[in-house]
């Protein structure tokens, strides 16, 4: 499956927040929470079903453990307990950020946009494990720095907010319109996607994120800079102090109020998390399940889950990241990783290589035998 567009470039615990009464809000911002209301409680009887299902195949109840119950998870999503998965597909939401003038990163943002080039070329590390997977990649440039689109195997979707963030350590990263048309962005490619997609992972790509992602966690979890900052790519001591007192400035400079997610996104976030958070809103309303990657993606989960707790029934936790917090952050969402194997590279990646066990769980759901047809008495389940 393959869904071509023309390149083109354009210059402690979460809260679930109230919302605002009698303040006029930007247009972006409307619609956001207009999305957002459209956000329903998972369907407990499709989840039944699928469960039910599962229990009349001739396997040891449970037999697959948190396969089975991503796939009654999806049946809640979706509800039905019908499952397909495929077609699949990788979304890897790239942009820069302006606290990379802070030294916080062995290189300079110009990797970003050499990085998203080698994904619409089909190079990069995601792009060689979809292959291997059966699975579509596409690159979605939010606002890389000066990028020049060039045709390539892959998709490009253009949604630049800006050419790049702000430097958070002195100001805020984007205005509050950015932050929601950013959001706003990953919700509509879902629902572009929707009509030819089944199953989507969330990744990205952008030099500086995981101090981003960093001081979205200081401020959701109640946390210090130390307890939520990691080496990223890789950092020696002294940078990476560095990049903790830029992520303690990031939070004292701005101030986001943790009760306020689209506030906590404009002043420290980036666009690229954004655009994922928006990828799981999306993924409730329009009942298309998505794979969280790493440590940024897990980031934008938890602010998507800030935004709206049932947003939590469209997520699939593929791995756990080796980044500081990422089991943490799974937890408070209520997500268990398919897979833990100290990942840390990004892409989407880590959600890739969770698609062929979803995909070989559908396939003992939908072909295997059951009980009564191979003529086996049927299990007994004790609680």
């Amino acid at each position: 499956m393959s869904v071509e567009v023309p390149v083109t470039v354009r210059t402690a615990e979460v809260p679930v927040p109230v919302k605002e009464q009698g303040k006029k809000m930007d247009s972006e911002e409307e619609k956001l929470q207009q999305y957002i209301a459209r956000i329903t409680p998972p369907d407990e009887e499709a989840r039944a079903a699928a469960q039910d299902h599962w229990a009349s195949l001739a396997h040891p109840l449970g037999g697959l453990g948190l396969l089975e119950d991503d796939l009654c998870d999806i049946a809640a999503l979706t509800g039905s307990a019908d499952i397909s998965l495929k077609p699949a597909a990788a979304l890897v939401f790239c942009a820069d950020n302006g606290v990379v003038a802070e030294g916080i990163s062995q290189t300079d943002a110009s990797v970003t946009g050499i990085v998203a080039d080698n994904i619409i070329h089909d190079r990069t590390s995601v792009c060689r494990m979809a292959a291997s997977a059966g699975v579509q990649v596409a690159a979605v440039d939010m606002g890389i720095r000066d990028f020049q689109a060039s045709q390539g195997q892959n998709s490009l979707f253009s949604r630049r907010i800006g050419n790049g963030t702000g430097n958070i350590r002195k100001g805020p990263a984007m205005t509050r319109e950015q932050a929601a048309a950013s959001v706003n962005a990953g919700i509509e490619l879902v629902r572009d996607f929707s009509a030819s997609c089944n199953l989507l992972a969330a990744g990205e790509m952008g030099i500086g994120n995981t101090t981003t992602a960093a001081a979205i966690l200081s401020v959701l979890l109640r946390l210090p800079a130390e307890a939520v900052t990691g080496r990223g790519a890789g950092l020696s001591d002294e940078a990476l102090e560095r990049k903790i007192q830029v992520v303690s400035d990031a939070v004292r400079v701005n101030t986001p109020d943790r009760a306020d997610p689209l506030g906590v996104l404009s002043k420290v976030g980036g666009f690229d998390i954004g655009g994922m958070c928006g990828l799981y809103l999306g993924g409730a309303i329009f009942g298309v399940p998505v794979l969280i990657d790493g440590i940024i993606s897990s980031t934008a989960a938890l602010l998507a889950y800030a935004f709206e707790a049932d947003s939590a029934k469209a997520m699939i936790a593929s791995h756990v990241s080796s980044e500081p917090l990422a089991q943490i952050i799974l937890n408070r969402i209520g997500k268990k990783p398919l897979i833990t194997a100290g990942m840390h590279l990004g892409e989407a990646t880590g959600a890739v290589a969770a698609m062929p066990l979803l995909f070989m769980a559908e396939a003992v759901y939908r072909d295997s035998y059951t009980f009564t047809e191979g003529n086996i008495e049927a299990y007994e389940k004790y609680d």
